[in-house]
């Protein structure tokens, strides 16, 4: 017997009592040196790669800031602030199918995985427009599938990471609530494409700031509410991720729903990215990257 009920994670060998708790009650949870140093420092190097050109990996979507595309004209590492869809990268998305990872996730996602959304972030330093915050907002907002149990984040730090240069900061128990309205929030210095933020959430919800150290991983329910401050040093500030999903999960219509705006907006991002012809919408565009990425990741 558990003692509790257990809604958001499934009966496994790895976890703890106290860690499925915490889960249970958080929506989030915090493992400790999982990546190793040599295979972050692979990542690093093949995103430095890419930054250089030297590879090209097919649908990859290579981010700017709003700050600092109009002042960096060349492809680099310093004007490159994020990297997504890598699936046909092996290099990078070699991190999605690492044991260490892929025993927790099936923890929350059950032995059949899907990698359904991929990205590298390189916060940069901000420049005084504080454009490197990412605004408060649920990452289940972006995704057209259910059920929302079966998901799950994994997201490692590349570095040390602190308030200084932008850890995530979390609103514990907020997986517990619905999906919230959300929109480009109305900063002055400008906000980057698709950093939509929530609205209305509740202000004296309590924040934790997530300080983690190089290879710590978060595990996190989509419906948490979360974000990450500005970069307020003079480095990049380097994580890694994927979602993931239990192949049970099924594609619903966002027409009509609060994400049928970032539907359409996907759907115009993946006309520009990735070459479709106008007619793709938000269920097409994400089906066709978790359908390139789910073979090896079953188990």
């Amino acid at each position: 017997c558990l003692g509790f009920t257990s809604r958001y994670t499934l009966d496994n060998n790895v976890l703890s009592l106290e860690q499925r708790k915490f889960y249970e009650e958080n929506g989030y949870l915090v493992i400790k040196n999982l990546v190793s140093d040599a295979d972050i420092q692979r990542f690093r190097s093949e995103f430095e790669r890419i930054c250089r050109k030297e590879v090209r990996p097919p649908g990859l979507m290579v981010m700017k800031d709003v700050a600092i595309v109009k002042s960096e004209h060349n492809l680099s590492e310093k004007s490159v602030t994020k990297v997504q869809d890598f699936q046909e990268d092996e290099e990078l998305f070699r991190y999605c199918t690492l044991p260490e990872i892929l025993k927790y996730v099936e923890c929350f996602t059950g032995p059949n995985i899907m990698a359904m959304h991929t990205m590298l972030i390189n916060k940069p330093p901000d420049v005084g427009k504080k454009t490197s915050r990412h605004p408060l907002h649920q990452d289940l907002y972006y995704f057209p599938f259910r059920p929302s149990n079966l998901i799950v984040c994994a997201w490692t730090a590349m570095e040390h990471i602190d308030r200084n240069n932008g850890c995530l900061v979390v609103l514990p128990g907020t997986h517990k609530g619905p999906l919230k309205p959300h929109d480009y929030p109305q900063w002055e210095g400008g906000v980057n494409i698709m950093y939509h933020g929530i609205q209305d959430y509740e202000k004296n919800n309590a924040r934790v700031h997530l300080v983690m150290e190089k290879g710590d991983t978060v595990f996190f329910h989509p419906l948490l509410i979360h974000g990450s401050g500005r970069n307020r040093t003079q480095g990049f500030r380097k994580a890694i991720s994927c979602h993931y999903a239990s192949a049970d999960c099924h594609y619903i219509d966002v027409e009509g729903t609060i994400q049928e705006n970032i539907g359409k907006e996907a759907s115009r991002m993946a006309d520009k990215f990735q070459g479709y012809e106008g007619t793709v919408d938000l269920k097409q565009a994400v089906k066709a990257t978790g359908d390139q990425q789910t073979n090896c990741l079953c188990h």
